[in-house]
């Protein structure tokens, strides 16, 4: 497909900043289009990964805090109402409800498994946001059993936030291969190590799993080629 063709598909704001990027070559402009998309292509199973093994070590750590495997069914009327969530509309709650609203769409059972599946990434990093933090007692870092001593909840957050930032990128079809008008991949590199170092503070077999589905440097790689 040539330049006119995929510019008419794609549209010509999208393109353009592709364009301007690589000095206004159509053949530049079309194959670092290519690499940004094997590159978000490449995060895919590392970001399905990293979701799942982080929801459920949160999850596991808040089910100890409170002696109750079912507390995202539970604690909706607990710690989500509780007066101080009220700036945030009970967000955890809300989704919560939301979640159940779904199940019983599809006619099934509402059960914590269940609840647990619906809930978007999002949801569980909001347990690093203080006023969440405090009303689980601070457990959802014992999910990080290996971490150093100087990593507290607001680094965390920071890093969650980072990786949630180029997610919603990527899950939105956004370029992650610029930095304002430079073309640079600094952002998902660092992302990339922040994925590392979480899930290496989880379990270092965590880390090691994850590294075999990983592609990512090798496709930012080829930008060097562009």
């Amino acid at each position: 497909m040539n330049y006119a063709q995929l510019e008419s598909y794609l549209s010509q704001p999208r393109l353009n900043r592709f364009l301007r990027a690589t000095g206004n070559s159509k053949v530049k402009a079309q194959k670092l289009y290519r690499i940004n998309l094997r590159v978000c292509q490449a995060f895919y199973p590392i970001m399905n990964l990293f979701e799942t093994f982080l929801r459920n070590a949160v999850y596991n750590t808040i089910a100890a805090h409170f002696a109750d495997n079912d507390w995202i069914i539970n604690q909706k009327s607990g710690f989500m109402s509780h007066l101080s969530l009220a700036p945030s509309r009970y967000y955890l709650k809300g989704q919560v409800d939301k979640g159940e609203v779904e199940i019983r769409r599809k006619r099934n059972v509402v059960t914590a498994s269940r609840l647990i599946a619906e809930q978007t990434f999002g949801f569980w990093t909001a347990f690093f946001d203080n006023h969440h933090y405090i009303l689980v007692g601070g457990a959802p870092l014992n999910a990080f059993i290996h971490k150093p001593q100087n990593i507290n909840r607001s680094a965390l957050a920071a890093k969650l936030l980072r990786i949630r930032t180029l997610r919603n990128r990527i899950y939105h079809n956004e370029p992650i291969c610029f930095s304002g008008n430079t073309v640079e991949f600094s952002l998902a590199r660092k992302v990339l190590d922040d994925i590392h170092d979480i899930l290496e503070w989880i379990s270092p077999d965590l880390k090691s799993y994850t590294d075999s589905f990983n592609s990512i440097v090798a496709k930012i790689d080829q930008v060097n080629n562009l």
